[in-house]
């Protein structure tokens, strides 16, 4: 993500894997390179003013946003880039950035529930997603956890986020930090949607047990029309009509 680009940066100059994935249910199945059809970004108040019609123009056709960090911050840019993508009929979603030594899953997952990473079926609210990667400040790369406590951490915030929405929250990590700081845990993935992020020309491998990646965030160095500087360009995994129908949780 913007915030942790540098973070990022240094577990891919360290050849580290980047992931994302979703639910079998709700992806296709094929080759990675046959089903990445469907253009999309991620922002935040880093990329400044965004003209989404522009964006849409452009031919991408969904963006996660930065909504919430811990449980203190909501990024300034969030609601006039949540209505605006989707007024110019950009499918979008919220994604919060996790902060696993600062509170509770169950905290931050009602911060981001209240504060912009709710769902409607509208076909263009995406269930929100939970950046979970590399700690960018103090607390060591896995927060001082241990990794049954970033499991109970994990598992605390995907509960009350389903129980808040009633949606099962994507969730965007890195393959290298996935199985180093939850032991390479195979327990979200029959439900929750894997957003990979690898900067490179495939997926490669993705977390312990995933199955396949939903989203894949494949550069950070991407440009937009519509988009000020340097945006992180993704992939969805599968056409627009699947991208509606995970919007739609049918």
């Amino acid at each position: 993500m913007t915030r942790t680009r540098l973070s990022l940066r240094r577990l891919f100059a360290a050849g580290l894997t980047v992931a994302a994935t979703a639910a079998a249910a709700l992806v296709v199945t094929a080759a990675p390179a046959a089903a990445a059809t469907t253009a999309g970004v991620d922002v935040s108040r880093y990329q400044g003013s965004i003209n989404w019609t522009s964006v849409r123009n452009a031919g991408i056709e969904f963006a996660f946003i930065k909504a919430t960090e811990g449980t203190t911050y909501k990024d300034p840019n969030f609601n006039a880039n949540y209505v605006n993508a989707y007024n110019a009929g950009v499918i979008r979603g919220a994604y919060h950035f996790a902060l696993p030594n600062a509170s509770s899953g169950a905290a931050q997952a009602g911060y981001l529930a209240s504060n912009g990473g709710g769902w409607s079926a509208d076909s263009r609210t995406l269930p929100a997603a939970l950046d979970v990667e590399a700690n960018p400040y103090s607390g060591g790369t896995c927060y001082g956890l241990s990794t049954t406590g970033m499991r109970n951490w994990i598992q605390d915030f995907l509960n009350t986020y389903r129980s808040r929405t009633g949606r099962y929250a994507v969730i965007y990590t890195t393959t290298s930090w996935w199985n180093q700081c939850t032991g390479s845990w195979t327990g979200p993935w029959a439900n929750h949607p894997l957003w990979l992020a690898r900067w490179a020309s495939t997926p490669g491998t993705l977390p312990a047990g995933a199955p396949v990646w939903s989203f894949w965030q494949y550069t950070s160095s991407g440009s937009v029309s519509g988009i000020p500087g340097n945006v992180d360009r993704n992939y969805w995994n599968g056409d627009r009509s699947r991208l509606i129908a995970l919007a739609n949780n049918t």
